[in-house]
């Protein structure tokens, strides 16, 4: 759960032709933000594809967390542990794209200090491409990390509706879109100051990722973090994940989730393109 470093392919990481690495079509004289962004979108997968290691490495902690945290989880609940793991698995799931997502603007921050990002401004592109392609390339490694995790999972009872899993993939992709955009617009905020991306980064993911009730039931919780998981937009998401990888499409839960993600997406992605269209 590592963000990937933005097509480095200098000495030292360093995208020395910012423009020149994202294929424009010589024949198109408009921008096109269909295009560009699929465009933007293969030219930042790059760095995966070259270097599927990092891939492999960013699954170190989920792993972690399912070995580690859910035994802990199984002996503390009175449940089968096929049970405990059908409400833990999807929790883990969101948590990939909860902390794979929010540190992608840390992408950014180090493509303007290279002078990178200020190249890929002045490309013939639609600068909303510039947002929208970066947020989903961040999507692809998370799904395959989800299916792994859960293929490594199954054995030990954890089942899954093949319908649901691809409707769950579907949501958290939404909720990556939006989340991710917000990366992007703290890091064109936080202009050549690191610590502010970092500080803001670190006290926003800990608190939503306690109060969503991921790794722990917030049922038996104070008052006051039940309430506060109420306004926490990350809770329905959870919430969604467990009863679309249950197979129960029909859920409410499944359509506040859905809910929640679009208005993420929606708030996300005006923050995002309306600080990269100002961005110098």
């Amino acid at each position: 759960m590592t963000a990937t470093q933005p097509s480095a392919t200098g000495p030292g990481g360093t995208d020395r032709s910012g423009v020149d690495r994202i294929s424009v079509d010589p024949v198109a004289t408009e921008p096109n933000a269909l295009r560009d962004t699929w465009s933007v979108f293969t030219r930042e997968l790059r760095p995966v594809r070259r270097d599927p290691f990092t891939l492999i490495f960013s699954l170190l902690q989920p792993i972690v967390f399912l070995g580690l945290f859910g035994p802990l989880l199984i002996g503390g609940s009175p449940l089968p542990p096929a049970e405990t793991l059908q409400w833990f698995v999807p929790g883990i799931l969101v948590m990939i794209a909860l902390f794979g997502v929010g540190v992608t603007g840390s992408n950014l921050l180090y493509e303007m200090q290279t002078g990178s990002h200020e190249r890929t401004l002045v490309a013939p592109i639609a600068r909303s491409s510039l947002l929208i392609g970066r947020a989903l390339k961040e999507m692809a490694p998370i799904t395959v990390q989800a299916l792994v995790v859960t293929l490594v999972a199954l054995p030990f009872g954890f089942s899954v509706n093949p319908a649901g899993m691809f409707a769950g993939l579907v949501l958290l992709a939404l909720f990556g879109l939006g989340f991710g955009a917000l990366s992007y617009a703290l890091a064109l905020a936080s202009r050549n100051r690191d610590w502010l991306f970092w500080g803001v980064q670190q006290a926003t993911i800990f608190p939503l990722m306690i109060l969503s009730g991921m790794l722990l039931p917030l049922e038996n919780g104070p008052g006051w973090m039940q309430v506060a998981a109420a306004f926490n937009p990350l809770s329905y998401v959870v919430a969604a994940e467990r009863a679309l990888f249950a197979g129960d499409l029909g859920s409410p839960d499944v359509l506040w989730g859905f809910v929640s993600a679009i208005i993420l997406a929606i708030v996300g992605l005006a923050i995002g393109i309306r600080g990269i269209k100002k961005s110098h």
